[in-house]
């Protein structure tokens, strides 16, 4: 950056970052060592990923519109990449972390992300997007704080703290091991426990609290699902939850005895200390798993309180009709000022003509013997040159074809399975709907990289256009994943407004890596720097284009 460009200049190295007040958006600077480790969360000693040493990794603390640059040093033995859940990284997908849009960072070199928060706030979280990589750790929380002039939505005095709790499935194998049963045609089958940041603890009263609090004061804490597969129920001894943030969206803030967390989701609760000081269980535990639940505590103690957590520890709730009651209790606080989306310069997003409809069935099928998960009849395999870098180069026609998938699922059950590049051509500002529709008998969850949407109903039975009548259209949940429970389908209405290419994905990670994903190419034909940004400079090169000239970059 030029030296005008610098009005103040400030350094303060924290926690391992580096923060840089300037005259623009403060940029935050970040330093990680990707390593292997071994520790014992569920008690057998195993090999994990950690960063700067840590598992889980560190925490990104950010404000509203922050560039934040993270230099990853991969000291691993296998290509690797993070993305970074939830961030909608505004004509930037090249920062977005997963093989359609980066080339891996190669053992023994090092990549900077650089992305900007841009009109978000809220509670997210980063894991790996290679090899399977998420289930041996690299994952953790990254957080959005509101500026400081727009007021969050909440009583004062404002949470005294707030704290991160990362919940999620656990297997015993090493993400290798793992890797190699999904190679050969089976499935991951049965998670071995739960972790609650990294641990696995049993209501003997034992260990150190997670957290300390004061009587009489509020805490936030952030929960997020990292795991595999498994949705789990999250739930405080003796003590109620105010949710008041999920996914980059305030929301109407009702009470909880205990929240069903999906894979990939997050939601952000105030706790009020105003039991009798001593300890208390956190828990969390597996849902919709057959045989008995798995089952993980954590402590947090009140200061100066006297006396151990009751090992009566509440009981988690049954059934997924449940969890559906819960979704339909979510609801979008819309008089909250907050970075909101703004579809077609239109906050009233029900009164928006829908451009084209998708209707996205998932299914399991064998392909030459081995088991694979794919989007209408297509599961997706990916090429060696990143799809966004062949269109970068205009040359898409030598790595994919677009719109291989009908849009459209066959009416009869989906029995043949091809495998090839998934990539879909949107339209640049198209308002779409998509329907994604479950015909197993187990539950799902979907995420969207790069934009937010609204999640206007989940139902049972099967999609049709009467099931419109349904749709919430006044305030549902801006939000960026969904599940879908067994034999149903859930809806949600978006605009395409980021130009790059964006991943949709079963959140399901073994899904993933077997094919239940596809992109979306939002592609604007001006190359303008106004609608996308250039390749970074940065950007390690890899497929067909390692040797080609670099294209003339957007002008403005």
């Amino acid at each position: 950056m030029a030296a005008s460009a610098v009005l103040v200049f400030l350094l303060c190295l924290t926690a391992g970052a580096l923060t840089v007040v300037r005259g623009e958006d403060p940029y935050l600077f970040y330093t990680w060592d990707i390593t292997y480790g071994t520790i014992s969360p569920l008690g057998v000693p195993q090999q994990v990923i950690l960063i700067n040493g840590q598992f889980p990794g560190p925490t990104i603390n950010s404000t509203t519109n922050n560039n934040v640059i993270v230099n990853v040093f991969n000291k691993i033995d296998e290509p690797f990449l993070l993305t970074w859940s939830g961030i909608q990284h505004r004509k930037n997908s090249w920062q977005d972390g997963v093989p359609g849009t980066m080339c891996p960072i190669q053992p023994g070199t090092n990549y900077t992300y650089h992305f900007q928060v841009k009109d978000q706030i809220g509670t997210y979280m980063y894991y790996p997007s290679t090899g399977l990589h998420r289930a041996a750790g690299a994952f953790g929380g990254l957080n959005v704080h509101s500026r400081s002039v727009i007021p969050v939505p909440y009583d004062l005095p404002l949470p005294e703290n707030d704290f991160y709790v990362l919940i999620n499935d656990w297997y015993t194998k090493s993400h290798s091991e793992l890797r190699k049963l999904l190679d050969s045609g089976r499935t991951l089958a049965r998670p071995q426990g739960v972790l609650i940041n990294g641990k696995s603890g049993k209501p003997d009263g034992s260990g150190e609290p997670l957290f300390t609090l004061k009587s009489g004061l509020t805490y936030k804490l952030r929960i997020c699902n990292p795991g595999l597969r498994t949705s789990i129920n999250f739930r405080i001894q003796d003590h109620n939850m105010k949710l008041v943030e999920m996914e980059g969206s305030h929301v109407v803030q009702n009470m909880y005895e205990s929240l069903d967390v999906h894979v990939g989701q997050c939601y952000s609760v105030l706790v009020e200390a105003n039991k009798e000081p001593k300890d208390y269980y956190m828990v969390a535990s597996s849902r919709f798993l057959k045989g008995e639940p798995l089952v993980s505590t954590a402590l947090i103690r009140y200061e100066g309180g006297k006396g151990p957590a009751s090992s009566d520890l509440p009981k988690p709730p049954v059934g997924w009709a449940w969890s559906l009651n819960q979704f339909r209790t979510l609801r979008w606080n819309l008089t909250a000022s907050a970075a909101r989306p703004n579809p077609q310069g239109s906050y009233h997003y029900g009164e928006i003509n829908i451009t084209r409809t998708f209707k996205f069935v998932s299914s399991a099928n064998k392909v030459d013997g081995k088991l694979r998960y794919a989007i209408n009849g297509i599961s997706h395999v990916n090429p060696t040159t990143p799809p966004k870098f062949a269109e970068y180069y205009m040359v898409p026609e030598k790595v994919f074809k677009y719109d291989i998938m009908p849009v459209t699922p066959p009416a009869d059950k989906i029995t043949q399975v091809t495998l090839d590049t998934n990539i879909l051509n949107m339209t640049f500002h198209d308002f779409v709907e998509i329907i994604f529709e479950n015909h197993e008998n187990t539950i799902q969850s979907w995420k969207l990289d790069g934009f937010s949407f609204f999640a206007v109903a989940i139902e049972p039975g099967k999609w049709t256009p009467e099931k419109r009548r349904n749709y919430n259209l006044q305030d549902a949940v801006s939000r960026h994943t969904i599940q879908v429970f067994p034999k149903s389908w859930a809806a949600i209405l978006l605009t395409f407004d980021n130009a790059g290419m964006w991943n949709i994905r079963s959140e399901m990670t073994e899904r993933t890596y077997l094919g239940q994903q596809l992109y979306v190419s939002v592609y604007s034909p001006r190359r303008s720097l106004k609608e996308e940004y250039n390749i970074p400079d940065n950007a390690p090169l890899c497929g067909i284009v390692a040797d080609m000239p670099k294209p003339e970059p957007y002008n403005a």
